[in-house]
């Protein structure tokens, strides 16, 4: 128990200090670049993450926060600043209605950026269509990629977990599976039943392992999935429930018999220092976005925007990419319009007409379009704990989840 503990105090002490890998640079790029504060009429702009709860899922807002910062630092939307709006659901369906529809109805808000949270979309998918709202979020469960008006910037923890599972069946020698994963809805459907249906055809078995986000026994949910024999534990948690089962199953020496993968939701720099050097090479995590210490023209303003306009304690992983990555495109698309005429409905247009975006920290194009659902980011990578930090395995490749199939044909019929 004496390990656990330390453990978890080592990911207090990940949670309060810097975490940035890059050396910043003596200006960020955003927006305008003119160095002139913007002071004309306020653009309203909103995110919904769940902030309270078993976890903290506003890493992505605090990212879009520091760029909208850098934006309204520079100039603004052609002298008009941007006011952004970060609200917390706490966990809860009620309260994801009820602050979306003060953000919506009386913040008038032009469009939802950054948000991160397991209850909204499904609270609010129908509330943004009806009002014709577009949302470019980081999307963690089924409802946010089957909106018309929720536009996830991320791959979402089912494609990033087959994404992991394809690379495990292919270098890893995985056969069978421990799916670990939070009694959230749809997560064991939609996440653990995607992984199952996805290993049914390429000879990997996987059985589920679930547990109570509110009272987490991580010791137990390891030992249970032992319990299944596998040769592989997928962890499908945030960063600290990954933090716990891993102390968890160092403590039955797990990792000299199993190998251990995680969802991109494991992708934090400063998190293999955390859990410490038992776990080198033996904790394997997926990538939505290219890695984190990445030296192209993008990943490096991230962090230096982070670094200039951000906190040090917020976070510096996968989801702060694609909160960075959703204010950049809202800013570029709310930069060529008439900020005499920025209201909802130009907005939600331009951003309808999104396409073919490209960064370094993507593996491939993005886009928004007028699809039924959005799920453009499909391609990712893997990396795994070594010496500290995170040493990247492969190329991008595409991950094959029979759910992109209407996407797939979309792109191939001119969508992105």
């Amino acid at each position: 128990m004496r390990r656990l503990a330390s453990f978890l105090a080592a990911a207090l002490s990940l949670a309060m200090v810097a975490l940035a890998t890059a050396p910043a640079s003596a200006k960020p790029d955003c927006g305008l670049n003119n160095g002139k504060p913007a002071t004309g009429e306020p653009i309203p702009i909103g995110s919904i993450n769940g902030i309270t709860g078993p976890d903290d899922f506003s890493a992505s807002a605090r990212a879009a926060d520091a760029y909208f910062k850098c934006v309204n630092a520079n100039g603004g939307i052609n002298g008009r600043p941007i006011k952004y709006l970060i609200v917390d659901d706490q966990w809860r369906p009620d309260v994801a209605s009820q602050v979306a529809t003060k953000l919506v109805k009386d913040d008038k808000v032009v469009a939802m950026i950054g948000s991160n949270s397991i209850v909204e979309c499904l609270a609010n998918a129908g509330l943004y269509e009806r009002e014709n709202v577009m949302v470019i979020d980081i999307g963690v469960v089924h409802e946010c990629f089957t909106s018309k008006n929720i536009v996830p910037f991320n791959q979402g923890p089912r494609l990033s977990g087959v994404g992991m599972l394809r690379y495990a069946a292919d270098h890893l020698g995985t056969k069978k599976v421990a799916c670990v994963a939070w009694n959230l809805p749809g997560v064991v459907d939609w996440l653990c039943g995607g992984f199952a249906a996805w290993g049914k055809k390429h000879g990997v078995t996987v059985q589920n392992v679930i547990i109570d986000p509110s009272s987490s026994d991580y010791t137990s949910a390891m030992l249970q999935a032992a319990a299944l024999k596998p040769d592989t534990i997928l962890l499908t948690f945030t960063k600290g429930g990954h933090i716990q089962s891993l102390a968890a199953a160092e403590e039955q020496d797990m990792g000299s018999k199993y190998k251990f993968v995680s969802l991109a939701s494991g992708y934090v720099v400063g998190l293999p220092e955390t859990i410490g050097k038992y776990w080198d090479g033996k904790f394997w995590t997926q990538l939505e976005f290219t890695p984190l210490d990445g030296t192209g023209p993008d990943n490096k303003n991230w962090l230096e925007i982070m670094d200039a306009y951000g906190n040090k304690s917020d976070p510096r992983d996968t989801f702060s990419q694609g909160g960075y990555l959703a204010a950049k495109v809202a800013t570029q698309v709310l930069l060529k319009l008439d900020p005499a005429k920025i209201d909802r409905a130009t907005v939600s247009d331009a951003l309808r007409a999104v396409r073919d975006v490209r960064s370094d920290m993507m593996c491939g194009p993005w886009y928004i379009g007028n699809g039924k659902r959005h799920n453009a980011n499909h391609a990712g990578m893997v990396a795994v704990a070594s010496k500290g930090g995170w040493a990247p395995k492969g190329n991008c490749f595409e991950i094959d989840d029979p759910e992109l199939d209407d996407i797939i044909a979309a792109e191939k019929a001119g969508a992105k």
